[in-house]
């Protein structure tokens, strides 16, 4: 589970957009990059090299 104050704060690096929570895959999805970050040990890996690009499938859902 991720802090919901930090959640409030935490913006993709790529488009600067609010990132939404994904408890079941453990990452941070960003709809406007089409960017999911992972969770690591509780802590966002925040970085783009990090972030595997969304299916066509996750960006529709949003």
């Amino acid at each position: 589970m991720i802090d919901k104050k930090l959640l409030s704060i935490l913006v993709c690096p790529v488009t600067k957009a609010p990132v939404e929570y994904d408890a079941q895959r453990q990452e941070l999805i960003c709809r406007a990059s089409g960017l999911a970050y992972p969770i690591r040990d509780g802590i966002p890996v925040m970085l783009e090299s990090e972030a595997r690009p969304l299916t066509s499938d996750e960006k529709l859902r949003g």
